[in-house]
């Protein structure tokens, strides 16, 4: 049996995800009943981090040890990664002490090139292309405060990039409605856009973008590594701040979230992050649990306890 990785969100079936959230919500109640089940006892997960990190790093590694594993955390600068060492090279030699890897990266290219030369599953934990491991957390998210979000209306505001994308391959494989609004010259790539067809549709202002829609997202206007841009984007970005008046727009019940961390007062206002509609903490919360039963599947090659 092959080795099954989870770069995209393509890489898994929808039983799979059915499963996956499943399993996640069974891990939550049974961490809300303060059971730790041993699933993962004695397993190791390899966390290799080129970007800074607080959600990704705390819900990856504590998820592990949650669930009787270990994580052990790897930066350019205390490996041979950032000495030079050829990525096969490095993939060949932790692949064999480790029971799965994550990576955190700045390439998306690096991510696939350590996975084909990898022994064991390798996740894709953000890069410059997209960011799976977000959307099981929103998506878990959604289903858990509205059910499914098949069918449903969802406006992203702001810049097109990694996590617009992971939206856009989203509502492909959840069967959703995607509509985006980013300044000229932000938009998601031409060929993210084009592969999914009518399940996404690009327009030019927020207020279109939000009108009744079921769920708004946003993402801050300067990611990592675009801080010398900051003050250019902030300039472009003025009129694509998520606030009330935007937010009026949206359905009555709909909900905001946010993949953190926030500038209140940039992409979101405080009003509204804090506000009724914002699920962001209970998403932050979800990356835990998601990721958890997601390495539990690729470790394992199973679910534990689902029914499916």
């Amino acid at each position: 049996m092959s080795t099954r990785h989870f770069l995209s969100l393509f890489d898994l079936t929808t039983d799979e995800y059915r499963a996956l959230f499943e399993r996640a919500g069974q891990i939550q109640a049974a961490r809300e009943r303060g059971e730790r089940p041993g699933t993962l006892e004695r397993r190791v997960l390899g966390m290799i981090f080129e970007k800074a990190s607080t959600r990704t790093r705390l819900s990856f590694e504590s998820g592990m040890a949650q669930l009787g594993g270990s994580a052990i955390f790897l930066s350019p600068r205390d490996t041979q990664l950032g000495r030079g060492e050829p990525i096969e090279d490095s993939a060949r030699v932790m692949s064999r002490m480790v029971d799965a890897i994550m990576i955190r990266a700045n390439d998306h290219g690096m991510v696939e090139t350590f996975a084909a030369n990898s022994r064991v599953p390798v996740i894709n934990a953000l890069t410059d292309l997209n960011h799976p491991c977000q959307l099981l957390a929103d998506v878990y998210t959604y289903q858990r405060h509205r059910g499914s979000i098949a069918g449903k209306r969802v406006a992203w505001v702001g810049d097109g990039f990694n996590m617009c994308h992971s939206y856009i391959n989203a509502a492909r494989v959840f069967g959703f409605e995607l509509t985006v609004a980013a300044p000229s010259g932000y938009e998601p790539a031409t060929e993210v856009v084009e592969a999914a067809g009518d399940h996404v549709r690009l327009v030019e202002s927020a207020d279109a973008a939000v009108e009744g829609a079921d769920l708004v997202v946003t993402d801050v206007w300067a990611s990592m590594g675009q801080e010398e841009e900051r003050l250019r984007r902030l300039r472009d970005f003025q009129n694509y701040q998520i606030n009330d008046e935007i937010m009026a727009r949206a359905k009555g019940d709909a909900l905001f979230m946010h993949c953190l961390p926030a500038h209140r007062g940039e992409e979101v206002s405080a009003s509204v992050i804090d506000g009724p509609s914002s699920v962001v903490w209970d998403e932050a919360e979800a990356r835990m649990y998601t990721q958890q039963a997601l390495v539990e599947f690729l470790i394992l090659g199973e679910f534990p306890g689902s029914s499916g």
